[in-house]
């Protein structure tokens, strides 16, 4: 019973730890190695990690956190073009001052 409530406890505080966000793409892009379409995402921030999941596929990046000095309006995405491809390069998460820059 004392390793289930441990167990219980240690996932429990998995949990707590990790933010959890919304994020609209309105264009292709890439997070990490995969390329993302179109639409809406649940955005999970653990750490040191951000991972986006969709209807059907999820990505993940290592992402730095910044914070600004006042709160972002709405949440934005700001991307950047390489090699032909469209990569996300930043999200500014609406309600919060937190600025997430994503690297490969």
């Amino acid at each position: 019973m004392k390793k289930f409530l441990l167990a219980f406890l240690v996932v429990a505080l998995g949990a707590v730890s990790a933010k959890t966000y919304k994020v609209t793409f309105y264009q292709p892009a890439v997070v990490g190695n995969t390329e993302l379409r179109p639409g809406d995402y649940k955005l999970d921030l653990q750490d040191t990690k951000v991972v986006l999941k969709g209807e059907r596929v999820a990505a993940e990046s290592a992402v730095k956190i910044e914070t600004a000095d006042s709160n972002f309006p709405a949440t934005t995405v700001r991307y950047t073009t390489t090699d032909g491809k469209t990569r996300v390069q930043e999200i500014r998460l609406g309600g919060t001052n937190m600025k997430l820059v994503l690297s490969d």
